[in-house]
């Protein structure tokens, strides 16, 4: 009946889960300490490691403020101050952003309004011009057959009076008797 395994967390878990909580918690000791020793190096050398922020007008690599969006302006400017790619400073990444976040919401909003406000399902009623037009229509066409049938017959009397008038079937079978 039962297997004999332990459920639930055994030994060998409990430990593997212990050495991942411990390395994440010696993480940003061991990043900070990563940060301070690129100072007055390469750009491209402090970047290496994404907490790490690089201030270009006094070349030090100093640990990102994750607490805050930005860096404050007395840790470096924002014109001076590289995250991620050297080539890009944080004016011009804020820019960038606004711009793409402001394409994304006008996109989201004109997509909103097509599918609302333009595809409108048809009144189940029609009004009373649609309505009007329908009524004179049918009456055209009404119209028009009593027109064509008064000319129909007209011709007809004319066809018989001359003897014109055609039969039914005017492919019926010759035969020869």
């Amino acid at each position: 009946m039962a297997s004999g395994r332990v459920r639930g967390p055994t030994l060998r878990w409990g430990l593997a889960l212990g050495g991942a909580a411990l390395f994440l918690l010696l993480l940003p000791a061991a990043a900070a300490q990563g940060c301070s020793q690129n100072t007055n190096r390469t750009c491209e050398e402090c970047l290496k490691n994404v907490s790490c922020l690089w201030c270009n007008t006094d070349k030090a690599c100093l640990d990102y403020p994750v607490t805050k969006i930005l860096p404050p302006s007395s840790l470096c400017k924002l014109s001076s101050a590289r995250w991620g790619v050297c080539w890009v400073n944080f004016e011009a990444l804020i820019i960038a952003l606004s711009v793409l976040g402001g394409a994304l919401l006008l996109g989201v909003a004109c997509c909103c309004c097509c599918c609302c406000c333009g595809r409108r399902p048809p009144s189940r009623r029609p009004d009373k011009s649609e309505e009007r037009a329908a009524r004179e229509r049918e009456e055209r066409r009404v119209r028009q057959e009593e027109r064509r049938a008064e000319m129909k017959s007209r011709h007809d009397e004319i066809r018989r009076k001359y003897g014109l008038f055609r039969e039914e079937n005017p492919y019926a079978r010759f035969e020869n008797n």
